[in-house]
């Protein structure tokens, strides 16, 4: 059974179908064409140990575009959350629906539910990974003209030349940082991570990446000076310094994290850099009001690809689990 629980489960090859999916699919639905029934009279349980706003959004919105439905499960809705262990919960919801998106803490509580799954399983985001979003952001890349594979993607980058990707992350060692590893480490770009000490990447994350760098040929460097990563990028985001669970450290942490503020100052170091945030954003904090509402700012563009983006998933999952 194929999932989609972390890109470093993924190959290039396949992280860039799934893009091609997600656009063609973007673009047939905003020329007013009718959408291939991918996932016609199918049902995707949507279970969520985690809020979210864009995640339920976009999954529900796409299932329903794609011919589908969906059923949103929280915490307090299934028996999961009164003590049911995971691999029954998993065994009795896949046999009842067709996928299963899933919005978690550990990501091995992740891994555990999909070993036991009878359909396809997606991380809409666990502590580790948010491999999700990380598709959203690729898209919205490749539309701005930043992405690998020039020619494949000529014809979406809005008639713009398309630049290699120097993408900088600032901000937590988090899911977040841990998704952008995954994707310059199997597509092949340079990626300059800055993170306050004592919050940098996972080691063994940071290994894997660095692993599978070897044979993309991508550039990874990691400090703790955002000038320095920020330098010559053409991508810099962030992501929030308070993720959900973490709210009694707030103060500390905003204390640790001064100057990795996203500001004018910073952005002004790139070259020509778009900003991207998997949001919500608290601005004054990981990101300057100035640089949310700036040209360079594509966080909203990034929001809406997130509901193209999981279509494109969807319809990998579909294509490589059933329609061989």
């Amino acid at each position: 059974m194929k999932h989609f629980l972390s890109l470093k489960d993924l190959s290039k090859e396949e992280i860039l179908r799934i893009v091609h999916l997600g656009i063609e699919i973007k673009n047939r639905f905003l020329q007013g064409q009718r959408i291939q029934p991918y996932f016609k009279d199918k049902t995707l349980a949507m279970i969520f140990e985690k809020s979210s706003t864009r995640t339920r959004v976009s999954f529900e919105v796409g299932a329903y575009q794609l011919g589908g439905n969906a059923i949103f499960l929280s915490n307090k809705d299934i028996q999961l959350g009164r003590g049911e262990i995971i691999k029954d919960t998993s065994r009795v919801i896949s046999s009842m629906v067709d996928m299963i998106m899933i919005r978690t803490f550990e990501h091995q509580r992740l891994e555990e539910f999909a070993r036991y799954s009878s359909v396809p399983v997606i991380n809409g985001l666990s502590d580790d990974f948010h491999p999700t979003q990380l598709m959203a952001d690729y898209i919205t890349m490749v539309e701005c003209g930043i992405g690998v594979e020039s020619d494949f993607y000529a014809p979406y980058a809005n008639n713009k030349s398309m630049q290699k990707p120097i993408v900088c992350y600032i901000g937590d060692g988090n899911n977040m940082a841990h998704s952008w590893l995954m994707l310059a480490s199997k597509l092949g770009f340079e990626l300059n991570i800055a993170t306050p000490k004592g919050f940098e990447v996972q080691e063994s994350i940071l290994k894997l990446a660095l692993d599978s760098a070897k044979e993309s040929g991508a550039k990874i460097s990691i400090s703790n000076d955002p000038k320095v990563a920020a330098l010559k990028a053409n991508v810099i985001t962030t992501d929030t310094w308070i993720s959900m669970g973490q709210e009694s450290q707030k103060e500390e942490r905003v204390s640790k994290f001064k100057g990795f503020c996203v500001d004018s100052d910073l952005m002004n170091l790139g070259d020509n850099a778009i900003f991207l945030h998997c949001l919500p954003a608290y601005r004054g904090y990981e990101v300057s009001d100035e640089v949310m509402e700036s040209s360079q700012s594509k966080i909203f563009i990034e929001a809406e690809n997130r509901l193209h983006a999981h279509k494109g998933i969807m319809t990998f999952l579909e294509e490589e689990n059933w329609k061989k």
